[in-house]
């Protein structure tokens, strides 16, 4: 019966849309696979991101901001249905199958059952994407970059320019390297690897050049503006000019307090050499190639955070500043080395936490918030900005209310991957469950926020799991996630 409501609701949404007096613009400014750590100012990491800072030094910044995780190895995929759609991860699953009328028959082995399926509605269709509930509510909308999304966006988006797949192409040479001692034949600067290079001119770049021409655009007209500025980059293959590796002799780069080897687990959590991600360095992990790795990391990063500096500068030139609202976050974060892992196919902090910033007409300048929120919570705090309505199935919640100090942010954060990783965040708290080995892991985050340290066979922390484990069953319902744990923990559920 929920659901049928909330089709209902859905279908009469979309019959119409509400539209404010006065409306924002709002610029969303989105990276791929960069890691909550990787801004200067955040003093976390010897990286150089000074237009970053700029806007760290303008704005909010969310400290604990988080990805729900993902129902594949492709995690940027399931971030960007969650956030064009507004649902929970799993049901954002269902949504997504029902895009453009290609749902699937059958689910992966790994897959869960999502809990809500056929009954969800074309999203495309019916004009249910955030842009296209952004012009309903009067906004000229621009999209240039990273897509992955199933619906076309072409069709959903105004003016869209460059829309890329999930990332630029990698070659048999970007694998399995570097091994010290052996010629590295794979270059991030030489173009003949393709990848960013592809077409001439640096994705990044073309990024910049489609975001200023936008903004010049916007400029010359009446309706407020919807920009969703999306970088493939910090994404594999971490390519950028030589002027910016140079940046980061290898005497430089820190190695990660928590590098280890090979991660003991890696098998059993669907982390295998096997999976692309893990595939990039070699095993066991060497702290060499490791330090190679996150030196083209900082350094695509930071080639990306000068085309973030031209579209600051495009937007202050455009006279539209004063009435915009920035959101600049990523799709979830990165390895790189942490834990002995390299990708994002993980519920560690360093893979589902990211950056996010935000500034806008009253958001307090230079101030941290450590309140617990979802990267997506973009989505309906735009909505809300707009004055537009809210449709019922938008299950993440505006920003609006923590930036005006009257909200403290979600009770606890769900993450899932496939069938072989859960966790929840309560209280400083995290508890993971890999019910493949089985094993629970719990961290306590404010005196170990680089989760070294499993407190799970402690008796005194009894309590503690015993509580997590009632929030995430909680979560569970919302989240839509079926996944039984009781085989694996059946002391707990």
């Amino acid at each position: 019966m929920k659901r049928l409501l909330i089709t209902l609701s859905i279908f009469l949404y979309s019959l119409g849309g509400i539209q404010s007096a006065e409306q924002p613009n709002v610029l969303f400014i989105f990276a791929d696979d960069q890691c909550f750590e990787t801004i200067a100012a955040f003093g976390l990491t010897d990286i150089e991101t000074p237009n970053l800072d700029r806007l760290v030094a303008q704005g909010t910044t969310f400290t604990h901001a988080y990805n729900m995780g993902s129902w594949s190895g492709a995690v940027c995929v399931a971030s960007r249905h969650m956030l064009n759609t507004g649902a929970f991860v799993w049901h954002a699953e269902a949504i997504s199958n029902q895009i453009g009328g290609s749902a699937k028959k059958g689910k992966g082995k790994d897959k869960p059952e999502s809990a809500a399926k056929s009954t969800w509605p074309d999203f495309q269709e019916k004009g249910l994407m955030w842009s296209q509930l952004m012009e309903k509510a009067g906004y000229d909308t621009y999209m240039t970059g990273k897509w992955h999304v199933k619906a076309d966006a072409n069709k959903i988006f105004k003016d869209a320019r460059h829309v890329r797949g999930g990332m630029p192409q990698q070659t048999k040479e970007g694998y399995n390297r570097p091994v010290e001692g052996q010629p590295d034949v794979w270059s991030p600067y030489d173009p003949k690897f393709g990848g960013f290079w592809e077409g001439g001119k640096h994705w990044s770049e073309v990024v910049g050049d489609d975001a200023s021409d936008f903004l010049g655009l916007a400029a010359k007209k009446e309706n407020p503006f919807f920009m969703y500025i999306a970088f493939n980059a910090p994404h594999d293959p971490r390519q950028s000019p030589k002027e910016y590796v140079d940046k980061y002799p290898l005497d430089r780069i820190k190695m990660p307090v928590n590098f280890l080897p090979e991660y003991p687990y890696k098998d059993k959590i669907d982390n295998r050499p096997s999976l692309r991600d893990e595939a990039l360095a070699p095993f066991p992990r060497t702290e060499y190639a490791v330090k190679v790795n996150r030196q083209e990391y900082y350094a695509i990063i930071t080639h990306l955070d000068v085309q973030v500096g031209r579209i600051l500068d495009a937007l202050e030139a455009s006279g539209k500043a004063d009435n915009t609202w920035i959101f600049f976050t990523a799709d979830h974060g990165l390895a790189v080395g942490h834990h002995g892992l390299m990708g994002k196919q993980n519920l560690f902090d360093h893979s589902v936490r990211v950056p996010m910033i935000v500034k806008g007409p009253g958001v307090a300048a230079g101030a941290r918030n450590d309140s617990p929120v979802y990267l997506q919570d973009v989505m309906p705090t735009s909505l809300e900005l707009a004055g537009a309505a809210i449709p019922e199935h938008v299950q993440f919640h505006s920003l609006k209310p923590i930036l005006e100090g009257k909200s403290e942010g979600y009770d606890a954060i769900y993450g899932g991957y496939l069938k072989s990783q859960r966790a929840v965040s309560s209280d400083g708290f995290k508890l993971i469950f890999f019910p493949n080995v089985p094993k629970l892991l719990l961290f306590d985050l404010k005196n170990d926020p680089m989760e070294m340290k499993d407190l799970s066979d402690d008796p005194a922390q009894a309590e503690t799991i015993k509580s997590l484990v009632e929030k995430f069953k909680g979560l569970q319902q919302e989240t839509g996630d079926t996944l039984d744990l009781k085989v694996a923990f059946p002391e707990l559920f």
